[in-house]
């Protein structure tokens, strides 16, 4: 067994292989579609009717809430809106 990475954080073995970027995009994104859906899931609104919110389709909806698609920022921004969110950006 091979100890390469034995005493190193998760983040430096995600760098070491050059997916450390990557691989926080997609967990920023798994959060905040989780949050969002959560959100919904409280406030009772469906898929349809945060669709007729947002004054789009059910599968831009869909979209919206599914980690594996790349979604503009103010689509995010009136999505969280309908839900009573907002979102926050900060660089660190």
């Amino acid at each position: 067994m091979s100890r390469k990475h034995m005493g190193s954080s998760i983040d430096d073995f995600l760098k070491e292989e050059g997916i450390f970027e990557e691989s926080q995009a997609q967990a920023i994104k798994e959060v905040v579609a989780w949050q969002l859906s959560q959100a919904m899931k409280k406030k009772k609104i469906s898929k349809a009717r945060m669709a007729a919110l947002l004054k789009t389709s059910r599968s831009q909806v869909d979209r919206i809430l599914d980690a594996e698609n790349d979604i503009t920022l103010s689509s995010l921004q009136r999505a969280a809106a309908m839900v009573g969110r907002r979102v926050v950006i900060n660089l660190l």
